[in-house]
């Protein structure tokens, strides 16, 4: 099959590239791109160690083909970061809460973490929970993960941060 080109935006940065129709986005994310967050976990979108945020959304790239992202607006772990290298405060509180261990569930839970943190929704720690269920940890136990996200998510409402 031939190669086709497409055009979208990652981490802020308009991007060209020729895909196969058959290859996923994690793919091109990861071997063309060489964005290494975006983590090769089941391959058939259960685990979401791929998660990345499309046009707003969340979507588990090992699923997605590279194809459709043409147009888009792509989010990695990798754009959460400021332009001088210095962590997102979603990122600092996984660090200060512990919520890492292994890393490879890390980015995807990262990024399931925004449409929360980004809300001005009051959450529990029961839809807290339900909003990352598609994102499996097999070493912190899920508990540093859930305070990491409520903790950022109550500092960005006290601050007026959160807009959606």
């Amino acid at each position: 099959m031939a190669k086709q080109l497409i055009t979208f935006t990652i981490n802020g940065k308009l991007t060209e590239s020729y895909v196969d129709p058959r290859e996923s986005l994690l793919d091109l994310m990861r071997v063309d791109l060489k964005l290494t967050s975006v983590k090769h976990g089941c391959d058939v979108g259960e685990c979401g160690a791929c998660t990345v945020m499309i046009d707003g959304e969340t979507f588990d790239s090992c699923i997605y083909l590279a194809i459709w992202a043409d147009g888009k607006t792509i989010i990695t772990t990798e754009g959460l970061t400021s332009l001088e290298g210095e962590m997102s405060d979603i990122q600092q509180s996984f660090v200060t809460e512990g919520a890492t261990q292994c890393g490879i569930c890390t980015p995807g839970f990262l990024i399931s973490s925004l449409p929360i943190i980004e809300s001005d929704k009051d959450f529990t720690r029961e839809e807290i929970k339900k909003q990352v269920s598609g994102n499996f940890c097999r070493c912190t136990g899920y508990q540093n993960i859930i305070n990491a996200i409520e903790k950022t998510h109550d500092k960005r409402k006290a601050e007026g941060l959160n807009h959606k």
